[in-house]
């Protein structure tokens, strides 16, 4: 997150439009606004050399009136209490939207782990699993891969949190390897869900995608999935971009050879790669190329004021988390737009998560056909619940989607009888 953004305040800035909009009670608007459960804890870890080094960490349980908290564990330098809090509200409000049984959790540890070698790693994860192991579980909490963790990151975690239960809890962490008990279609889940959202979005809007220019900004697990799927689907992939740079081609690039080139490079980047016809272009650039639908599918706070009236999409897919700050969102709202909010957009990834913990609890697992159609259904419905009430409320909509998603929270709370 950028310095000069306080991510939860920005989460709290848009549940406070939500509530006037729904008319909360003052008290649950305030129990709203803050997070139920945090655990702040440190980490030590022996290094290969001997010495011993040690990390800070965190797991917020931010609200659990619909279900289990659910949400990743992030593993970052810049990893501060304020992001893992904003992100554990979102991710509440993002398994209300799509209505799924969960509530809204998030973890973190302040690292860099492209610095620790992997014996290093486990130790670490398998250290952050000791610190949080009765905070969490299969009925209460449930952690996943977020930024710089991994399905290996989680199977360690998974064992080690087995062998101090001294039993096989499968559905405690879901992301994990299918030979682990994962769920078929995880992968690819959170691209394949937004490009459904992008789908829906064409079809009210009247646009046709085939052969439709799109840029991606972030060719990571997400964005480098948008941009294949895409791509599969005829869709013009014409820019991608990463940490590296990027690539812009208006005639559209070989996604498949892009790929190939990123799968074989040692820190999986587009880097170094060279195609007939494309330029290079810096992730700003990308920002702006006048295209049908912008993928922002990598860094935080990238569309602001400062830009959002040079952004030329028609349709904003929001593949990352928080790309576009609160004032952009009137901008792009104002200039037509249709911006397709994270927290719906990206809710793929926690709806097979959430497969995956069904199918864990049951102990039988889905074909891929299953698990895709299952998650389609999932994003259509949620999708239209969002734009309906988008024109209900004549906003745009991320408010819209609040507007969904805390209500279903705030019924949930009243109806325990937490707050009137």
């Amino acid at each position: 997150m950028s310095s000069k953004v306080n991510p939860f305040e920005i989460a709290q800035h848009q549940l406070d439009d939500a509530a006037k909009i729904l008319g909360l009670s003052p008290a649950m608007h305030a129990f709203l606004r803050e997070p139920m459960r945090e655990l702040h804890f440190t980490i030590p870890v022996q290094m290969d050399d001997g010495s011993y080094q040690t990390f800070q960490g965190f797991r917020v349980q931010y609200n659990d009136a619909r279900g289990p908290a659910k949400g990743g564990i992030r593993f970052h330098p810049d990893e501060t209490i304020d992001t893992v809090r904003a992100l554990s509200a979102w991710m509440t409000w993002k398994t209300a939207v799509v209505d799924i049984p969960l509530g809204g959790g998030k973890g973190g540890v302040v690292c860099d782990p492209h610095s620790l070698s992997q014996t290093e790693l486990e130790r670490l994860s398998r250290g952050y699993m000791r610190r949080v192991a009765y905070f969490i579980g299969a009925e209460k909490d449930v952690p996943a891969p977020d930024v710089y963790t991994t399905p290996q990151i989680m199977t360690w975690m998974l064992d080690e949190y087995e062998t101090i239960m001294g039993r096989h809890v499968p559905g405690v962490i879901t992301g994990k390897p299918v030979p682990m008990f994962g769920s078929l279609g995880r992968g690819d889940a959170t691209a394949r869900g937004g490009l459904y959202t992008v789908r829906e979005a064409a079809k009210v809007l009247g646009c046709d995608l085939m052969g439709a220019p799109v840029a991606v900004q972030g060719f990571g697990n997400v964005g480098g999935w948008a941009a294949r799927l895409g791509y599969d689907m005829g869709m013009k992939i014409v820019a991608v971009s990463d940490v590296s740079g990027g690539l812009h081609n208006p005639n559209g690039l070989n996604i498949p050879a892009i790929s190939a080139h990123a799968e074989r490079h040692p820190k999986k980047l587009i880097e170094g790669y060279r195609e007939d016809g494309a330029t290079a272009i810096t992730n700003n650039e990308l920002l702006e190329l006048p295209v049908l639908v912008l993928v922002p599918a990598a860094l935080e706070n990238v569309i602001t004021a400062e830009n959002a009236d040079r952004i030329k999409g028609k349709i904003i897919a929001e593949l990352a988390n928080g790309p576009t700050t609160p004032e952009a969102d009137e901008i792009l709202f104002k200039k037509g737009a249709y911006v397709i909010p994270d927290f719906l957009c990206n809710a793929g990834g926690v709806t097979v998560s959430y497969f995956e913990q069904v199918q864990n609890a049951y102990n039988f697992y889905w074909p891929l056909e299953e698990v895709q159609a299952r998650l389609e259904e999932k994003m259509t419905t949620a999708f239209r619940a969002v734009h309906e009430m988008a024109d209900l409320h004549k906003t745009h909509n991320r408010l819209a989607a609040y507007l969904v998603s805390v209500k279903r929270v705030a019924d949930a709370v009243a109806t325990r009888g937490w707050v009137k």
